[in-house]
């Protein structure tokens, strides 16, 4: 679920300007699954300009206390959520845990780096949500600690149905400052991409798997 248009115009906003996520449906990015893409997001970058990072942290602690009032500890997936991770429990004043995508092979074989109790209230924070693999791996760490889960927080989603569906399978409540859909939208308010490069884009949205640009 999205905040509001608002919202989620500054968030794509923010995160083009420092180029966090790149456009360019001409020649489109590969991703490692092989998915021919015309945007690429790198949401760490974020970490780097103090103003985005504290705009992202105030949007993120609103909507968590105004959807789920204030949970007891936040969770970051690793890596990409670590960071925006501790700077929301740090603005909330709650404790921080960060969610590994496997177990370690050695010391203790953590796979939830942090104290948390069974049965606190937790609320997940990820940076980017694209088929939604590796957040529903830190659910299932969550889960196996019989830990409450709020729901989930992200920067951002690509909007694939693979992760809306789910999601929704797992009763997982999700929010997203932005996605997909208001990027391009936020997009065509400007005069940086001609009518074909937004066609393009738009194209891509409706099937990503066989989307190609030539």
């Amino acid at each position: 679920m999205i905040l509001d248009k608002e919202t989620a115009y500054k968030t794509a906003e923010l995160l083009l300007q420092i180029k966090a996520i790149q456009l360019n449906p001409e020649t489109p990015f590969t991703w490692a699954s092989g998915i021919q893409s015309p945007i690429y997001c790198d949401n760490r970058l974020a970490l780097s300009y103090p103003a985005v990072r504290n705009f992202l942290r105030q949007e993120f602690v609103r909507k968590i206390e105004e959807r789920y009032g204030k949970p007891e500890v936040i969770a970051g997936v690793a890596t990409g959520a670590i960071g925006i991770g501790i700077l929301v429990a740090e603005a909330m004043g709650l404790p921080f845990i960060y969610i590994r995508p496997e177990a370690k092979g050695h010391g203790r074989k953590n796979q939830i780096e942090g104290k948390i109790d069974k049965g606190q209230n937790v609320v997940v924070i990820e940076d980017l949500i694209s088929t939604g693999k590796s957040s529903l791996k830190a659910i299932d760490a969550l889960e196996d600690a019989e830990v409450n889960i709020k729901g989930m927080a992200a920067i951002f989603t690509y909007n694939f149905e693979t992760a809306t569906s789910q999601f929704k399978e797992r009763d997982l409540d999700v929010f997203t400052l932005s996605d997909y859909k208001h990027l391009v939208a936020f997009a065509k308010t400007t005069d940086k991409f001609s009518a074909e490069q937004l066609e393009l884009l738009d194209m891509w949205s409706e099937n990503p798997q066989a989307w190609r640009s030539n």
